[in-house]
């Protein structure tokens, strides 16, 4: 490895120090956004963050005036974020471009970019930040990168996979990683620690989005190619339940009050809220533009921020209706989008 390449690796893993230091990571890392409410970052949030993956750009909304402030070049393909746990960077996974960016979370500017990490269409820290893990979609392979001593061990272990690994997410143990395989309608569960696929197992057509009820109980699994959101016994490896959202189930997010999650129905283009403890819907959200897919919620849990991958717009929801409030114009194929401060992703 290069050393100019390891100074960049050693910075971007200084970020991840601080909590290994307080051990503030109770939650499983959410496969998209993966902060707690940020409060003392701003009283409100200000700037909304969009990735637009058709555009190569980020969109910055001004969250008052519900406008595009601007629009600027990150990477290609840049599909999915998160935040760092010291809460001041945001990493941008380029997936085209083989690289990370770290945006300011607050104010969406450009900081720094991270190179030579390949095909990063997913990625995340397992809860006790030992593993940095990343699906390479294009590749059929996820990444296992080992932190020691504050530091990301090149190169990483890879696990080759069936076809098209999609989404992210980990035990509050850290000691198995779940990810989503797209093309082969299958889910993998892999042994962090041994770095080995343990199991797979079908689990419907198209899977995406994957989420943990609380207490790890079950696995939720968002099927793209169905309409609805297949519940998964993972320690028995059995399918136990479906449930019927809307065409097209793909990505989650929880609303932070410990027990209710939405899931957008991508080709219905409707968003879905489910109660983790009962496995029922209890709710839709409908009227919506083409294609919603991620979605941030705001610290008060009073709106809900989606982006619209069919139809280049972010929508603006209030929780309280169930209602779309505004529309707003950006780039080509928004897809990851986030905001600061924000609901818990309990």
């Amino acid at each position: 490895m290069n050393t100019k390449f390891n100074r960049l690796i050693k910075k971007f893993v200084f970020l991840q120090c601080v909590l290994l230091v307080n051990g503030s990571i109770a939650q499983p890392i959410a496969p998209l956004n993966t902060s707690k409410g940020n409060d003392s970052l701003s009283p409100s949030p200000k700037i909304a963050i969009v990735l637009n993956s058709g555009s190569a750009s980020i969109s910055r909304i001004d969250m008052q005036k519900r406008e595009v402030i601007d629009d600027y070049p990150v990477g290609k393909e840049p599909h999915h974020l998160m935040i760092m746990p010291d809460q001041k960077n945001l990493v941008v996974a380029n997936a085209a471009s083989n690289n990370l960016v770290l945006i300011n979370p607050i104010t969406g500017q450009k900081k720094q970019i991270i190179p030579n990490i390949f095909d990063p269409y997913q990625l995340g820290f397992s809860p006790d930040n030992k593993w940095f893990v990343v699906a390479g979609n294009r590749l059929d392979r996820v990444d296992i990168y080992a932190v020691v001593n504050g530091e990301i061990q090149q190169p990483p272990k890879i696990l080759k996979t069936p076809k098209t690994p999609s989404h992210i997410n980990f035990t509050r143990d850290s000691k198995i990683a779940f990810v989503t395989l797209q093309d082969s309608n299958e889910i993998v569960a892999i042994q962090l620690e041994q770095q080995k696929i343990l199991w797979k197992m079908q689990v419907g057509k198209l899977p995406a989005g994957v989420w943990l009820t609380p207490e790890d109980k079950y696995l939720l699994i968002g099927l793209t190619g169905e309409d609805k959101v297949q519940v998964i016994d993972w320690r028995e490896q059995k399918i136990v339940k479906s449930i019927t959202t809307g065409k097209g189930a793909h990505n989650f997010r929880p609303l932070g009050d410990g027990r209710h999650v939405f899931v957008s129905n991508r080709i219905e283009a409707t968003i879905s809220k489910l109660d983790m403890l009962t496995l029922e819907k209890i709710a839709d959200i409908k009227g919506l533009p083409a294609g919603p897919d991620c979605m941030d919620i705001t610290a008060d849990q009073k709106e809900m921020w989606v982006s619209f991958r069919f139809s280049k717009k972010v929508g603006v929801i209030n929780l309280s209706t169930n209602q779309l409030e505004k529309t707003i114009k950006v780039g080509k194929s928004p897809h990851g989008i986030f905001f600061t401060p924000n609901s818990s992703w309990n």
